[in-house]
């Protein structure tokens, strides 16, 4: 009888912790955007974080925490507790480009976190200030070869898709303007506004709206159809430079070893945000591109993440870029 007795008192205790399990989430969850305030990557992460907040019942707050390309932040969330609590909203920068350009990388974008899904797509677009004396692509080609070496272009930071983009650009040009790097998109446009940079490169979510406005000359968009958000925007390939093709993404990433469970829920959610009505058509409206069911799953943004590095670091490493 006292062996029964113990065995059933062990098999209690063996069931106790998980019949303790809190259910997921318990807690506000932070989701880390790698750049400052006001870029496409934090445009994106509040409108899913908005929506999967009320699906998964908690908070999630957006902490923008900048620097090195974006780095910075992925890093933190690359070494963080791995119990979805803390995530990370990344991008072509800090999940591929940044295998090319940083030989000390902190992290690997394919071992050291959980794909939960791809956001959103962004065609890439060439935007000038408004005083540059151009009027087209066209021109600012012919401009940009004669001038190059008192041009200058603002990015997102070392390694951001807004500098990938028009290194790119410059590559197919063979020219080498100034590059004025900030510390995210929104700080770049800014500056843009302010006259302070004679063009960007980026990402539609965060620039079609200045374009809309005539705060800016829209000269190209970097895929092959026009944009309906900005139908008057021509194509590279209607300008006369059909490689200049380059899209960005923007993606949700937990720490490697986080339980299948969490991220299951997480994806759960995040599909949820891009099937709401109001969330879809905000993001259409700047532009974005939205990934499809077979898209959405974290697999598919695993190879994604792969595909990409193959693709970036050849270019970057042909290109001499590199931040140590």
């Amino acid at each position: 009888m006292k062996r029964m007795l113990f065995a059933l008192a062990l098999a209690l205790a063996a069931a106790t912790p998980a019949a303790a399990q809190p259910a997921y989430p318990e807690k506000p969850i932070t989701l880390v955007v790698p750049f400052a305030a006001g870029g496409t990557t934090d445009i994106v992460a509040r409108l899913m974080a908005d929506h999967m907040s009320r699906t998964l019942g908690q908070t999630i707050v957006v902490e923008n925490l900048a620097g090195a390309g974006g780095t910075t932040g992925a890093s933190r969330v690359a070494k963080a507790t791995p119990d979805g609590y803390t995530l990370l909203m990344g991008n072509l920068g800090t999940q591929a480009a940044s295998v090319g350009l940083y030989p000390k990388l902190a992290y690997d974008p394919r071992t050291d976190f959980e794909p939960i899904m791809n956001s959103a797509s962004t065609p890439m677009l060439v935007v000038a200030k408004k005083d540059l004396p151009v009027k087209d692509f066209k021109e600012f080609v012919a401009y940009a070869k004669e001038n190059a070496a008192k041009l200058n272009y603002g990015s997102g930071g070392v390694g951001s898709t807004s500098h990938l983009t028009c290194l790119f650009l410059h590559a197919l040009l063979g020219v080498k303007p100034q590059h004025v790097p900030f510390r995210g998109s929104g700080p770049a446009l800014n500056a843009l506004l302010g006259g302070q940079v004679d063009y960007v490169c980026d990402q539609t979510v965060a620039i079609v709206p200045t374009v809309q406005a005539k705060e800016g000359k829209g000269l190209v968009v970097a895929v092959p159809n026009r944009l309906s958000v900005i139908p008057d925007v021509p194509t590279s390939a209607e300008q006369g430079l059909p490689r200049f093709l380059a899209t960005g993404w923007n993606a949700m990433f937990a720490p490697k070893g986080t339980p299948k469970t969490i991220v299951d829920r997480l994806n759960a959610a995040a599909r949820a945000a891009l099937k709401d009505e109001p969330t879809r058509k905000r993001f259409l409206e700047l532009g974005a591109e939205l990934p499809d069911e077979a898209g959405q799953t974290p697999a598919a943004l695993g190879e994604l993440v792969r595909t990409e590095i193959d693709k970036w670091v050849p270019v970057i490493r042909d290109a001499g870029v590199t931040v140590q």
